[in-house]
């Protein structure tokens, strides 16, 4: 069995610091085989919030895979917007845009859609796809592969279509044409599960997991309480555990189990 936590939206520069000491403690516990953060690890892309960030991270057990979001990206400073976008995220947090973690049972992929024309939006471009398309292609069958971007392919109900990430419709049956069966993301900052079925008619018939993750640490809440997802993977079956903490004395604890299992046309739910 293998166990990914996927937390996102730290927002460095907007957290509660006391609910990131309890995030810290109860990733410890849990000892994931890998930790995926996808994106907005600062409020503003300061070298401060970055240093933050990479206490924080520094914390957590590793490997991890570290993806930035638009938020990394300096908003005010239109010639480091242009110029350098990531230029602090690379200093600070890591050079690798593209991160990967590869075992017998899980392939992981991070992907970097954060860009400088948008303030909100997110894209992924053919080299990123086919970069994808390079692990995930080389992964025997069986193993679980997982892309990791700030912008999600799929939404909850209510939310934006320009929430979606761009070029999602050419990326997607291409990424999944290689066994791609689970997309973790964040930028919401609220938790949903969802599949590939209704948006996207792939042409293996399979239907992919989208698992978007809430923020974790920061106070800026869209009615929903800072969360993380544990998702435990032991062949065929998936397990997402969305853990919450509704103060920082409380902790972080279980608040939803979602169990689905693989099936020759994607993902199933199972009691």
């Amino acid at each position: 069995m293998r166990r990914i936590v996927h937390l996102s939206d730290i927002h460095f520069g907007s957290v509660d610091l006391a609910i990131a000491e309890r995030v810290v403690e109860k990733i410890v516990e849990l000892g994931p085989d890998v930790v995926v953060v996808s994106g907005d690890l600062t409020q503003r892309a300061r070298s401060a919030q970055f240093i933050e960030a990479k206490r924080f991270l520094d914390l957590l057990p590793k490997p991890q895979i570290v993806v930035p979001g638009n938020h990394d990206v300096p908003l005010y400073n239109v010639f480091a917007r242009f110029g350098s976008p990531l230029e602090k995220f690379r200093r600070y947090i890591t050079e690798d845009l593209t991160p990967s973690y590869i075992d017998a049972e899980i392939a992981v992929v991070g992907v970097n859609t954060a860009r400088s024309l948008t303030i909100k939006g997110g894209r992924i471009n053919e080299t990123q796809i086919q970069q994808v398309r390079d692990v995930m292609c080389g992964v025997d069958e069986g193993v679980l592969k997982v892309v990791v971007t700030h912008h999600p392919f799929d939404l909850p109900v209510g939310f934006d279509e320009s929430d979606i990430v761009g070029r999602a419709k050419m990326a997607m049956p291409l990424m999944s044409g290689c066994g791609a069966d689970v997309f973790l993301a964040g930028h919401l900052h609220v938790s949903h599960i969802g599949d590939t079925a209704k948006r996207y008619k792939l042409e293996n018939g399979r239907s992919a997991l989208v698992i978007q993750a809430g923020t974790a640490t920061s106070v800026r809440g869209r009615g929903e309480a800072n969360s993380f997802n544990l998702i435990e993977f032991d062949s065929p079956r998936l397990t997402v555990h969305r853990l919450e903490c509704s103060s920082p004395t409380a902790g972080f604890q279980t608040a939803d189990v979602q169990a689905f299992r693989q099936t020759a046309a994607g993902w199933e739910r199972s009691e």
